[in-house]
């Protein structure tokens, strides 16, 4: 009887002896599996944060188109705050940097993306550097926009892309900017022209014609909205003026709609003068005929007015759009001028800032964001 019973117990130890191997087997295998998802979790991070744009930061009633605040997308639930002046949406990331900005009644969004920087060598020793991508919403904003159906799929897919925004498109027309071809072999970019020569200019004044259009540089019919055919002519091939430039980069390429002549409608219209005083979107800067005591409300991709020229009375004669601070801490814009035959954001023929006493600065009279 005690042999048997002895017999069992050591029967029982080798038992217990590989169940316990089993679970110290087991529990090494977990622990293993959780310091390399630990390690992978780490190193997905820092890559992660390594690759994260950097984000600005608002305050009060400001646009949120100063400098970096160096800091960086948090994961997490995302804030929708609202600010005056104009009345708008700003998404904030959990660690209160913004991520983008949506303003009432306009279609133009600032969203926080990858640094990049502007230069032309040729025209200003000045620099664009930004993290501002601006970008156009399917439709205008309005409060509680973030609880439309469109948004949060519009949203996931914009923020963080690097595909061409108003920016973007903005240099493909600057002095050298190399020639792309659509699938038809029509060229939609590349370096453009203001006009052809005027035969009665002179380097003092009018020297190039203007009312060149985006499609007097693509050299092709269009067809507007209205039924309105236009035919581009061949002497202003690859050319156009300050508000074909601005029709080209929102309308042509960003798909903003284009009006064929200036009336109040839902579109840009033809000229500087229209779309200041017709188009939709939210006056930035008020028109009262006068120079606006400030800019702080401007952001990238604002439309910038001007009267520059006397002999147009109270009609205004020059659209750019604004691309914020250079690297000196100007205010910035982009324009096709006459002076530098074609789109730059440089000093030739005045300089390209809207504070100080310059030409442009002096003859800025109002903002509009699309």
């Amino acid at each position: 009887m005690t042999k048997a019973r002895n017999k069992a117990r050591n029967k029982a130890r080798k038992k217990n002896r590989k169940v316990t191997g089993r679970h110290a087997l087991h529990t090494l295998v977990v622990l293993g599996l959780l310091g390399t998802s630990a390690y992978l979790t780490v190193e997905l991070r820092e890559q992660q944060d390594g690759t994260a744009p950097p984000v600005q930061s608002v305050s009060g009633t400001g646009t949120g188109t100063g400098a970096a605040s160096g800091g960086k997308p948090a994961a997490g639930e995302r804030r929708f705050e609202r600010l005056a002046s104009p009345a708008r949406t700003v998404v904030r990331a959990a660690d209160g940097g913004v991520l983008a900005t949506f303003t009432d009644g306009a279609r133009t969004a600032v969203l926080t993306g990858a640094s990049r920087t502007f230069t032309e060598p040729k025209y200003t020793d000045a620099k664009v550097t930004t993290d501002s991508w601006v970008r156009l919403l399917p439709e205008a904003w309005k409060e509680g926009g973030e609880k439309a159906a469109w948004f949060k799929d519009w949203f996931s897919t914009s923020l963080g892309s690097k595909e061409p925004d108003i920016f973007a498109f903005a240099m493909e027309y600057i002095e050298g900017a190399p020639q792309k071809k659509d699938a038809r072999g029509v060229p939609y970019s590349g370096d453009a022209q203001f006009g052809p020569l005027n035969p009665n200019g002179s380097v003092a004044g009018d020297l190039r014609l203007e009312q060149s259009d985006f499609y007097d540089y693509l050299g092709i019919p269009y067809r507007f909205r209205d039924g309105t055919v236009e035919q581009p002519e061949a002497a202003r091939f690859r050319a156009m003026d300050c508000s074909g430039f601005v029709r080209t980069v929102y309308g042509y390429r960003a798909r903003y709609p284009l009006l064929a002549k200036d009336i109040k409608g839902d579109g840009l219209p033809r000229t500087a003068n229209g779309m200041a005083r017709l188009s939709p979107g939210v006056p930035v800067l008020e028109l009262t005929g006068k120079r606006p005591d400030a800019t702080d409300r401007l952001q990238p991709g604002d439309l910038v007015f001007f009267d520059i020229d006397k002999r147009t009375g109270e009609r205004l004669d020059h659209v750019g759009i604004y691309m914020g601070l250079d690297t000196d801490g100007k205010p910035r814009f982009i324009s096709s001028r006459e002076e530098a035959n074609g789109p730059t954001f440089g000093d030739k023929g005045g300089t390209a800032r809207l504070d100080g006493n310059g030409f442009y600065a002096a003859g800025l009279r109002s903002a509009k964001r699309l």
